[in-house]
């Protein structure tokens, strides 16, 4: 009988787990969110006016809260990662209002585009400290230098 048929050879279970496919899956993975990440970032198209001054160090431990005025003088409040639609003037200070309620120290920053009307960012300004922003910052760009010139 060994002519015709073959024997079957019983082999023993492998104990091991294949991790090569989860780790191309991983590598995939990782790759996508690598690519999607810088464009989840959402704000407001703003124009900042550009200066020389040196920039400030932020406090880590508490997240700011930044109100930006576009060239058309929409308001819109950023706390964090969150951002939200355009606000009228009041419905920011009093989104702010209730935000300093709850922590006092808090920095409030507000971003205005160079083309927007001086007296939008007073008004806003105001606005903020009536809702409690005690410490009002503003944020600009560096300014370019041009050695072309002389």
């Amino acid at each position: 009988m060994k002519g015709g048929m073959m024997q079957s050879v019983r082999r023993k279970p492998m104990s091991e787990i294949n991790v090569v496919p989860y780790i191309d899956v991983m590598l995939v993975l990782l790759v996508i969110f690598m690519v999607t990440a810088p464009m989840l970032t959402q704000g407001v198209k703003v124009d900042l006016p550009e200066t020389s001054a040196d920039p400030i160090q932020a406090e880590k431990e508490t997240e700011s809260v930044v109100v930006s005025v576009d060239a058309n003088g929409a308001y819109y409040l950023e706390v964090g990662d969150q951002g939200s639609d355009p606000m009228a003037l009041g419905q920011v200070q009093e989104m702010v209002g209730r935000i300093m309620a709850e922590r006092t120290n808090r920095e409030v920053l507000v971003r205005g585009d160079q083309n927007v009307d001086y007296g939008t960012v007073v008004r806003l300004m105001s606005a903020l400290q009536r809702a409690g922003a005690t410490n009002v910052g503003l944020i600009t760009e560096a300014e370019e230098i041009n050695n072309a010139g002389g």
